[in-house]
């Protein structure tokens, strides 16, 4: 479970669900092939969001290790999880309101060295 970097994206406004479909695209990849991977993405709001937090983990492996090998990193670990709802209410018939939940999520990234 060794690592060389990591970056951890809190409070994003995506939900963890359709978040998840992003993170396994990029699972195991290269940093440089995941980039370009999310480039594409047709989760253009989801894809942006973990593109900041993958580029924040290489410039964290830059200035933990400077004489490392960006070319050489990879997405050892990455995990999309749930963050506190955002609670709103909407106006229903009959006089009632209906909760309308806002998600939110937390992404973390471990980069590590390939051999």
């Amino acid at each position: 479970m060794g690592y060389v970097a990591v970056a951890r994206g809190k409070y994003l406004k995506i939900s963890p669900r359709k978040g998840k479909l992003v993170v396994d695209l990029i699972r195991g990849k290269d940093a440089g092939e995941a980039l370009t991977i999310l480039k594409f993405s047709k989760k253009k709001k989801d894809s942006d969001a973990i593109t900041k937090v993958l580029n924040s983990a290489i410039a964290n492996a830059q200035v933990k290790f400077p004489n490392i090998d960006v070319d050489m990193l990879f997405i050892s670990e990455i995990f999309i999880g749930q963050a506190p709802f955002l609670k709103r209410f909407r106006a229903a018939p009959r006089g009632r309101g209906v909760r309308i939940l806002k998600k939110y999520s937390h992404v973390t990234i471990y980069l590590d060295e390939m051999k």
